[in-house]
């Protein structure tokens, strides 16, 4: 070897000469396995932290399904929610309200019905309406001698069972006239059971404008009927004494007009004391 101005030199045929082809080759080979390296640790480590999060995640998810999580410990559970309202529930009475009074209680007997007996309380008023029918009220009567008020058997028949006092009203129409009277007794049963024990009748009461009717033979209607403590009967016919006979609808009209007015009268008498009874102060 020799040395000469510019450096040192390999001769020819020497193994010393450097081969740079191949050194390049190798020095980019090995460049290329560093980066594969780097890629590959890259990528597992990517991996690495994609199966934390996907781990994160399906356990956030888990805890969400069964309400443990950070999210569904925000809510309350069934336990926690209010049970009790403030306001007050309200409150129903278990015991059932009496009935109402019965009014027909008020005219069945003497000791519950005291409101007062007269004339005026069961025929008010000159005359008597029924639809386009109109009565003329004529002669009225009130005694205590309950057979004085009859003809035939009536009268002890009303004696028997109890009577106390009756009231007599007359109704005229069209030639036609029924004299009503009511019988007053202490007792439903004494009242009903003359109605039906009656015989004979009522006696027709004239004056006031109506002629004497109903007597010395002549045919008439009679009715007889009873509600409550009371008992109440009809005698009708013509004021000219003619006989009446199915045919006159006139006779049965006034008849039945002043029967349905008797039985309302007696009505709203209970009517208007169950009322009273009703709205009594307790005590």
């Amino acid at each position: 070897m020799s040395f000469g101005q510019g450096g040192p030199s390999w001769g020819p045929g020497g193994n010393h000469t450097p081969d740079w082809a191949a050194l390049a080759d190798e020095s980019a080979a090995r460049s290329r396995r560093k980066k594969w390296l780097m890629i590959g640790g890259g990528a597992l480590a990517t991996a690495a932290i994609g199966a934390i999060v996907a781990t994160a995640v399906i356990s956030t998810n888990n805890n969400g399904s069964t309400g443990s999580g950070k999210n569904a410990s925000q809510l309350p559970g069934p336990a926690d929610l209010p049970t009790d309202s403030a306001e007050p529930e309200p409150s129903f009475s278990t015991v059932a309200p009496p009935p109402p009074p019965d009014p027909k209680d008020y005219i069945s007997d003497v000791k519950k019905d005291r409101a007062p007996i007269s004339i005026d309380s069961f025929y008010p008023g000159k005359k008597l309406t029924m639809g386009d029918r109109v009565s003329a009220k004529g002669a009225t009567h009130r005694t205590t001698n309950c057979a004085a008020t009859t003809q035939g058997a009536l009268g002890s028949i009303l004696t028997n069972n109890g009577c106390d006092q009756v009231i007599r009203a007359t109704y005229s129409r069209a030639g036609v006239a029924v004299t009503v009277g009511v019988a007053v007794f202490e007792t439903e049963a004494q009242a009903k059971k003359a109605a039906q024990q009656a015989s004979g009748g009522l006696a027709s009461l004239s004056g006031a404008g109506v002629p004497t009717f109903c007597r010395g033979g002549s045919i008439c209607r009679r009715t007889a009927n009873s509600y409550g403590r009371y008992a109440y009967f009809t005698v009708g016919g013509f004021t000219n004494g003619k006989n009446v006979t199915k045919a006159d609808k006139n006779v049965f009209a006034v008849g039945d007009d002043l029967t349905n007015f008797t039985f309302r009268q007696i009505r709203h008498r209970g009517e208007v004391q169950a009322s009273a009874a009703a709205t009594a102060p307790a005590g």
